[in-house]
């Protein structure tokens, strides 16, 4: 019987740990930006990050897995 509780409590421990575990994952998402008329990665990046804005358009790149620069308005760009 001591076994069954332990155990139990063990699982009950790592299910938990795994549901918070994805939870906090899903936090860490990007923040939504919808592009506008006129806007480039540059711009976004200079308007949302400091110092090298290189890293600002790669990061978003990154995150939205675009394959080149261009954008269309009304897209949703999540940026990290």
């Amino acid at each position: 019987m001591f076994v069954r509780i332990i155990l139990t409590a063990f699982l009950t421990t790592v299910l938990a740990w795994s549901v918070l575990t994805r939870v906090s994952e899903g936090a860490g998402a990007g923040q939504p930006y919808r592009v506008h008329a006129g806007d480039t990665l540059w711009t976004i990046a200079s308007q949302h990050y400091g110092g090298d804005l290189r890293q600002g358009v790669w990061a978003i790149q990154r995150e939205n897995d675009l394959a080149d620069a261009q954008l269309t308005p009304g897209q949703i760009l999540l940026l990290p």
